[in-house]
């Protein structure tokens, strides 16, 4: 009897306690809803001047971040791009791309504008990006390695509906490392506004 006793116990504060871990976990799910997001962004890119000798045209290059928010409107961001220059005559020789790939991380602040469904975005972070140079048959010509740079970006967060928004924006990049083409060390800093669309999901 003292044993049927104990088991009926112990059965009810499993039950118990299984019920109040289940509540937990969803009270806890409720609170950080909406705290991620997933951004896909394609971006024109803009030389502000030469990479070494060269003068670099019009670019373009796409993106993924992924962000989290821990207080209401700052948040942690981390991503991964890809970004590609061309240039008609450099120290590489003519018609070669440069390529920046590379991660990138901050904090960006997001904000709503008055009682609108459109938000300011602030971001400010760092770079750990690497340069490649490919001449026009596809081979490697130069690697810079992976560097530190920063980055700077300003934007719209514009609703969507309670999970999805856009983002247009405008980032500035600097990025300074060496390329050695042969026997030949080259000192380059790439700099460059980017103007692209983010597509958010939130969750």
């Amino acid at each position: 009897m003292k044993t049927s006793f104990l088991q009926r116990k112990a059965r009810y504060f499993l039950q118990t306690g299984t019920v109040a871990f289940i509540l937990t976990t969803f009270s806890l799910m409720a609170q950080a809803q909406n705290r991620w997001s997933i951004e896909f962004r394609p971006g024109v890119n803009f030389a502000t001047k030469k990479l070494a000798d060269a003068d670099l045209k019009t670019g373009f290059g796409a993106g993924a971040i992924i962000s989290y928010r821990f207080l209401p409107h700052l948040g942690l961001y981390t991503g991964w791009s890809w970004n590609r220059f061309n240039a008609s005559q450099s120290f590489a020789g003519v018609e070669t791309d440069f390529e920046e790939t590379g991660y990138n991380y901050g904090l960006q602040f997001i904000h709503p504008i008055g009682d609108s469904r459109i938000n300011y975005l602030i971001r400010a972070g760092g770079l750990w990006n690497h340069i490649e140079v490919e001449a026009t048959d596809g081979n490697l010509v130069a690697d810079s390695g992976h560097g530190f740079g920063w980055q700077a970006e300003l934007g719209l967060a514009m609703l969507l509906d309670d999970h999805w928004r856009v983002q247009p924006g405008v980032r500035y990049r600097s990025l300074a490392r060496d390329l050695s083409v042969g026997s030949v060390s080259n000192a380059v800093d790439l700099k460059y506004i980017s103007v692209g669309l983010g597509i958010v999901r939130t969750f």
